[in-house]
């Protein structure tokens, strides 16, 4: 019982943390490789130029799905801790 509730808490916290970070992580890989690839073909070589838009895109996307991250979170922890109650038998 304990073992299958473990699994099941563990592919939630999976499916969470890809919710959660799966936008703004495939936002940030675009936008390095298409800097990546205007870097390839312009030839100029800037740090900065590979970091700064990653950086502001990242940032940005964070602000927008701000709500949306808190209410998956809240929701994700309010199932674990009422999972936690029903297994350890509390009165």
């Amino acid at each position: 019982m304990a073992e299958e509730a473990l699994a099941q808490a563990l592919r939630e916290t999976l499916w969470v943390s890809l919710q959660v970070m799966g936008p703004p992580l495939l936002a940030v890989l675009a936008i390095g490789l298409a800097v990546s690839l205007l870097q390839a073909l312009t030839q100029i070589q800037e740090a900065t130029l590979a970091f700064l838009p990653k950086l502001v895109v990242g940032g940005a996307l964070m602000l927008l799905l701000g709500p949306f991250t808190v209410a998956v979170m809240r929701g994700w922890t309010e199932t674990l801790f009422d999972r936690m109650v029903a297994i350890g038998g509390a009165p």
